[in-house]
């Protein structure tokens, strides 16, 4: 199994708000990275997404070298079999088992034995995940928070048969790229999400059922709990078809505790998903 000293090309497969965050922070780590999506149009809004945000941090005096130049470090491509040369596959797709699955699967077959195989997925189960692969002791879980630039953790999961040189090796570069790690059993939600999904829907059913605004609703809980948003506001921000599915999966794993807020549902029938769209609880320029 690959060491972190052994890594110099990063594969991430998703091009979307995480893994182009990941591609960042990889390449910005020094690493040359390997961006992979299904389709043209999908890579190339990654790459604008990573181009703003390295201008950001660089106008913030937060990058040490030229955006340009870790910008070089990315290769993009539709081509899983691209990813051949990379010493870590770290997967953000969408949050399917099944697509999960058939990447692992059709990973297994183009990447070296020894190379290790990470997944970002923020509910569904690691164990069930490397199933689909030959060599599960070498399938961990790497959950970034959004957005992945900015935020500083990293959660690793440890699935029934990930390798404990594989923990060790997920927490190294989560710590390589700048972040701080802590470590969850491969249980639903792991732990930011199984406490985080239902602390927004109870601020959702609060605003829903009338006990205060949802600008008190979110004032409230960042003074008087010192965190940086409210239950609302971060549900805009993650996006409200995130937070329903995230909920709807915690839901059929745990219980009633966490079904998902009808006003959820209801906005993300409506399109409303939050500040990709423009418009969720709040509306955004």
């Amino acid at each position: 199994m690959r060491g972190l000293d052994d890594i110099e090309t990063v594969g991430v497969v998703g091009a979307g708000t995480m893994g182009n965050g990941i591609a960042q922070v990889a390449a910005t780590a020094g690493y040359d990275v390997v961006m992979r999506d299904i389709e043209t149009a999908y890579v190339e809004n990654g790459f604008d997404s990573i181009e703003s945000s390295l201008s950001r941090l660089a106008e913030k005096g937060e990058l040490d070298e030229d955006p340009a130049a870790i910008r070089d470090r990315i290769a993009g491509t539709t081509d899983l079999a691209d990813l051949a040369d990379a010493d870590l596959v770290v997967e953000a797709a969408v949050e399917d088992m099944a697509i999960k699955q058939d990447i692992f699967a059709d990973l297994e077959d183009v990447v070296d034995a020894e190379a290790v195989l990470a997944t970002n997925t923020s509910t569904l189960s690691i164990t069930t995940i490397a199933s689909a692969t030959e060599r599960p002791e070498r399938v961990v879980g790497l959950h970034f928070m959004n957005p992945v630039p900015i935020m500083t953790g990293v959660e690793v999961v440890t699935g029934e048969r990930t390798a404990e040189e594989a923990v060790a090796f997920a927490h190294a570069f989560a710590e390589a790229l700048g972040k701080e790690t802590w470590e969850s059993d491969d249980k639903p939600g792991f732990v930011t999400n199984r406490i985080l999904m239902p602390w927004i829907n109870e601020g959702v059913r609060a605003y829903d059922e009338g006990v205060a605004t949802k600008e008190d609703i979110d004032t409230g809980m960042k003074l008087g709990t010192n965190v940086p948003m409210g239950p609302l506001e971060l549900a805009d921000h993650i996006g409200l078809d995130v937070v329903l599915d995230a909920s709807e999966t915690l839901h059929e794993e745990l219980g009633d505790r966490y079904k998902p807020a009808y006003l959820v549902k209801r906005k993300v029938d409506a399109g409303d998903l939050g500040k990709k769209t423009g418009r969720g609880f709040y509306e955004y320029d």
